[in-house]
């Protein structure tokens, strides 16, 4: 069985490779990297713009599913709901 001190030793030298590999193929990615942006001529806006990373994300409004009759104001359904439809049946006011 093995000692406690042999595991510990061995776990060091495991974190170490892991480093060195880690080390190895970041150097690699970012060759890569340098590469495909040389290539295609790239730049820090094309790569890491907001509007590339939202991509796939809904936008736009929701449709109000409630009216208050009284004022016209209308509501979606979600969030903290308004003073005129807390607390009461909301069928009454559904559009």
């Amino acid at each position: 069985m093995t000692s406690y001190k042999e595991l510990l030793a061995q776990r060091e030298a495991l974190d170490k490779k892991i480093a060195d590999a880690r080390n190895v193929e970041i150097s690699a990615a970012i060759a890569k990297a340098r590469e495909l942006i040389a290539q295609y001529g790239l730049n820090e806006g094309d790569v890491f713009s907001k509007k590339a990373s939202r991509a796939g994300k809904p936008t736009g409004t929701v449709a109000p599913k409630y009216r208050d009759p009284a004022t016209g104001a209308t509501w979606t359904g979600r969030g903290k709901p308004p003073l005129w439809i807390a607390g009461q049946d909301r069928a009454q006011f559904a559009i």
